[in-house]
C-alpha cells in the first residue's frame, strides 16, 4: 500500500509548485522516478486540500535509508509523515499535513 498524506494551506497557488519541486527533489536523492502523485485539490472554508501519495518504494528507501532519523512519532506511519512535513518544511512550503492511510 502506498502512504496517502493529506496537505492544506490558504495559499494553493504559491504553495504547488514548492511542494512538487522539493517532492521531485526528493525523489532525486532517492534515485527513484514517479515517486509521488498529487491527487486533484479541494476547498473548503477558506483552505484548499490536497492529497499525496508516495510510492511504496519511494517510502521504503526513506524508511531504510535513515533519513527519517530524528522524525518524532509513535509509530512508523507518524514518523513517516513528520519528515514529510520537515522535509517540505526545509525547502520553503507552509502546508500543513497529517497522515491518512499508510
Amino acid at each position: 500500500m502506498n502512504p496517502l498524506f493529506q496537505l492544506c494551506t490558504r495559499s494553493y497557488d504559491e504553495e504547488i509548485p514548492i511542494v512538487k519541486k522539493a517532492l521531485e527533489a526528493l525523489e532525486k536523492e532517492c534515485n527513484v522516478s514517479n515517486g509521488h502523485t498529487i491527487e486533484k485539490p479541494f476547498k473548503k472554508s477558506g483552505w484548499t486540500f490536497f492529497n499525496i501519495q508516495i510510492s511504496e518504494e519511494l517510502s521504503e528507501i526513506i524508511e531504510k535509508s535513515g533519513m527519517m532519523e530524528g522524525a518524532q512519532g509513535y509509530g512508523i506511519g507518524e514518523q513517516m509523515t513528520n519528515f514529510i512535513g520537515h522535509y517540505l518544511e526545509t525547502k520553503g512550503s507552509n502546508v500543513r499535513i497529517k497522515k491518512i492511510d499508510y
